[in-house]
């Protein structure tokens, strides 16, 4: 196999044969768009949204493989493999593949998180040729060079003291540290120092051949677009690369499995000198799968996901303890994360985690009231409305659904689902979920006395 980790070959009588299955999923009414998607031969899943009525595109790839697919030893690998795709392949520079999009006024980039990755492109309509074009050759030429790696390696190293340098962004590093231990989930996406300083290129190219197949990757593009030219674009793409090895290959299926989380209290703290101190108090949450997810996403909005929300009225507003303060969940394939974050000064650390406890367990206790409720719903509905206006989001939401689910759901039917949720609904998942006990993170310059208390707002 050649470094690119796409082996050309011969195409056989049966790949000839090989005929792509295209199938309408949503239907484009009262301006949505139509989602339509295909599976090639060989496993590669298309899925676009068609919306004549703007004039950009967003094309990426989303790639089934995240920071929890790495050991211990590769962790970081992911990211450093996200980097290293823009140095170039067989047809273009690193400096070919940024000028190109930079001469079209286009937008290229890419992300990585724990259990996937995703490059993309946004361009004018007219230009979407050449972003599949330069993000398929990404995908499938990269040549992930001695010397790139090399060189790489300082940029990413850079990345990560940037992040140190961000005690508001470690933090919650160090939660899911707290909560899932030394396992995959657990380790930072960015990786180590000494996890990036070992990682060579001969087994950064055996990473990028074992999770960029085919049958690892779902396309999503969305915009003024039509679904049979760009599938007609995708196809030819890989089929340059030599991708479909083998056109009876079927499309991964979503992760599923079950993951044990440490659910007693545990404390971490990053004794660090900083201006605030940085806590994050949670519990295990949902996986993102889970049906009770919509309940909780309405808890979490009441909760603490606005400026009317509990949590900011009573530790910033009534009491001026924080400038930053939030709930959040993060779901993952067979479990997640509940957590609330804030930033406040030393000195007020136990002020602000007794206040935080204390929402918790009242909320865990005697529910959230209906006129609460009834404002999260219609904060949550808004929010997902607004938050797809740009073709970018439109290709998130249908990618990331595809990979993540294997389905996609209509915005009518998301609104419809967060409208059902019931007092009763939230009442019943905050006692399960709240009513655990919490663990707690900390970044701080903490005194020994303050941090021998840290316990206290776990007990």
């Amino acid at each position: 196999m050649t470094s690119r980790g796409f082996k050309a070959t011969a195409r056989t009588s049966s790949e000839a044969r090989a005929v792509a299955r295209t199938q309408t999923l949503i239907k484009g009414t009262n301006g949505i768009g139509t989602v339509r998607k295909t599976t090639l031969p060989g496993g590669l899943r298309i899925v676009t949204e068609t919306l004549p009525s703007v004039r950009s595109a967003t094309f990426g790839i989303w790639a089934h493989v995240g920071s929890r697919d790495e050991t211990r030893s590769l962790n970081g690998a992911t990211h450093y493999l996200e980097h290293l795709l823009f140095k170039g392949t067989s047809r273009r520079s690193a400096l070919d593949i940024s000028s190109a999009l930079d001469a079209v006024g286009g937008e290229m980039n890419a992300f990585t998180a724990k259990e996937y990755t995703c490059y993309y492109a946004r361009v004018l309509d007219t230009d979407l040729p050449l972003a599949i074009d330069v993000v398929c050759d990404m995908l499938t030429g990269s040549l992930i060079r001695e010397e790139d790696v090399d060189v790489e390696r300082g940029a990413i190293l850079e990345e990560i003291a940037m992040t140190e340098d961000d005690p508001g962004d470690c933090v919650h590093d160090l939660f899911a540290h707290t909560m899932f231990g030394d396992n995959s989930l657990g380790r930072p996406v960015l990786g180590t120092v000494d996890t990036v300083n070992a990682l060579t290129a001969d087994r950064i190219r055996r990473f990028y051949r074992k999770h960029y197949d085919p049958t690892h990757l779902v396309v999503a593009c969305a915009g003024n677009i039509d679904h049979n030219k760009v599938v007609r674009q995708v196809r030819a793409a890989f089929e340059k690369a030599g991708a479909f090895r083998d056109v009876q290959a079927a499309p991964i299926a979503p992760r599923d499995g079950l993951r044990s989380l440490r659910t007693t209290g545990r404390v971490e703290l990053q004794n660090r000198r900083t201006e605030q101190a940085h806590v994050v108090l949670g519990m295990p949450g949902l996986a993102r799968t889970d049906d009770r997810r919509w309940a909780l996403g309405v808890l979490n909005t009441a909760l603490g996901g606005g400026m009317s929300s509990r949590l900011f009225q009573e530790v910033r507003e009534k009491r001026g303890l924080a400038y930053s303060v939030y709930s959040y969940t993060s779901g993952f394939a067979d479990c997640g994360l509940f957590g609330v974050y804030a930033g406040c000064r030393p000195s007020q650390v136990h002020d602000v985690l007794r206040i935080c406890r204390d929402e918790l367990d009242h909320v865990a206790e005697n529910g959230l009231t209906d006129d609460e409720i009834a404002r999260a719903i219609g904060q949550l509905q808004g929010s997902t409305v607004l938050g797809l206006e740009d073709t970018g989001a439109l290709m998130n939401r249908i990618g990331k659904s595809e990979l993540c689910w294997g389905e996609q759901i209509s915005v009518d039917d998301m609104l419809a689902r967060m409208a059902a949720v019931t007092p009763d609904d939230v009442r019943s998942v905050a006692r399960e979920i709240l009513g655990q006990r919490p663990s707690l993170s900390v970044i701080g310059p903490l005194k020994d006395k303050q941090a021998a208390r840290l316990q206290d707002a776990v007990a």
